[in-house]
């Protein structure tokens, strides 16, 4: 039986927490705005508040028991409490709702265990373990690696299932161990600030991109033509900004107040994750909202202009020119904004179009 459960109000409260982090950080630039109070939350609106909102509405929808949606339910609460000023309240949700999220990702598992799912539970529990330090006292920098963890092994699990596609390899799969293990063991040393954490997690994230290029049915897709060469010059885009993210980690353990931590986190979150989304939203939201996203050439404005201002933004923090990294930075919010304005377009235009041609 498929559960019906109305889905637009969880994106549309996501939407805010992506709104207001996108202001707070705004704000963390040094630009002039009232979301300077949010500064301090503009990582956890983000990653718990949006896309943890986001992926969380997928799986239930996915998973289709009614209980899933607790989990985006909690995350979405999470943010608007966070943005009253409720700290504490707003991370106990998030927390919850990371948890309701684990659980829905090992039923996932035991339904279907193979490695993709098992990989994309591991990245949850990364979410809820690093929600639940945050939610006890530690500082965002100290689980931020363990929110990119999550983040970084979803996507990866999602490719890796597609990777079935491909012709079968006895490599694959072992190959995939090495750069997870990397992973998991830096963002668990970041959390206890031992050794050359990020370092570690920074070789992972290479080592991942390696595999990925080899293994990702993208390489392939790139050759055909429409929605199907978007997603994979989306995808493939992404990578290199993850392996960028990669090789500047390693600055990262010499301190996090340096603009070597906005670099790397943010060509990560930014140029890697948002590659992501720009890519799986014509496909995702569908499957979703059941809502039609027809796709135009015109979504490869969007993903020009993010990388070209994460280019400017990258480069004012690493030859610290304050006015380049800030203008990066709006052009990023701002191209994400144009982003949901253009699919929000699409979306309308097609149920109109749809409409008059059933004369309702």
């Amino acid at each position: 039986m498929v559960v019906t459960m109305p889905r637009l109000p969880f994106l549309m409260l996501g939407a805010v927490s992506l709104l207001t982090g996108l202001a707070a950080g705004l704000a963390r630039l040094g630009w002039n705005l009232p979301s300077l109070a949010w500064a301090d939350i503009h990582g956890p609106l983000m990653v718990c508040g949006f896309f943890g909102t986001v992926i969380g509405l997928e799986r239930a929808v996915a998973l289709n028991r009614s209980w899933g949606f607790a989990a985006p339910a909690a995350t979405a609460a999470g943010g608007i409490v966070l943005l009253a000023g409720w700290t504490v309240q707003g991370a106990a949700l998030l927390t919850m709702g990371s948890l309701l999220f684990l659980a829905m990702a090992v039923q996932v598992s035991r339904r279907q265990p193979e490695a993709f799912t098992r990989l994309m539970a591991l990245g949850a529990l990364c979410w809820a373990l690093g929600n639940a330090l945050w939610l006890t006292g530690a500082s965002v920098a100290e689980v931020v690696a363990l929110w990119a963890a999550f983040l970084v092994l979803t996507i990866a699990g999602e490719r890796l299932e597609l990777s079935r596609f491909l012709p079968p390899s006895a490599w694959r799969q072992p190959s995939l161990a090495v750069p997870l293990l990397l992973i998991g063991v830096g963002a668990a040393q970041s959390v206890i600030a031992a050794g050359p954490a990020w370092t570690v997690f920074g070789l992972g994230l290479v080592l991942l991109v390696v595999w990925s290029l080899w293994n990702d049915v993208a390489r392939r897709t790139i050759r055909q033509s429409g929605l199907t060469r978007y997603v994979a010059v989306c995808l493939l885009s992404g990578y290199v900004w993850l392996a960028v993210s990669g090789l500047l980690m390693p600055a990262l353990d010499d301190g996090l107040a340096g603009p070597a931590y906005d670099a790397a986190l943010h060509a990560l979150f930014v140029g890697f994750v948002f590659s992501m989304v720009f890519g799986h939203a014509p496909v995702i939201l569908p499957a979703v909202l059941g809502l039609r996203l027809p796709y135009h050439p015109i979504f490869y404005v969007p993903l020009a202009v993010l990388h070209l201002s994460l280019a400017l933004r990258l480069g004012g923090d690493l030859l610290e020119m304050t006015a380049a990294r800030q203008w990066g930075g709006l052009l990023n919010a701002g191209t994400i904004v144009l982003f949901i304005v253009l699919t929000a377009s699409r979306v309308i235009g097609s149920r109109k179009r749809h409409a008059a041609a059933n004369g309702t």
